[in-house]
């Protein structure tokens, strides 16, 4: 999954809970601009800016590690 993928994911869940872009960011401690940020395919979320907005939403992050070959 890449970061599109995951902000993607979080807007369509904020929207299908029918949760607004003021309240996810009052309830998940992330800045109303930052998150209209994010959802607006600009700006760089740090891991925990991610995780504050998942678990707000009921949403778990899950990392793919893939192993190089040399």
């Amino acid at each position: 999954m890449t970061l599109i993928n995951l902000i993607e994911q979080i807007k369509d869940r904020r929207k299908v809970l029918d949760v607004t872009q003021e309240t996810l960011a009052e309830i998940s401690g992330v800045g109303l601009r930052t998150l209209k940020q994010f959802e607006s395919g600009k700006g760089n979320p740090t891991l925990a800016t991610l995780q504050k907005l998942c678990d707000a939403l009921g949403l778990k992050i899950q990392l793919q590690i893939k192993k190089v070959e040399s």
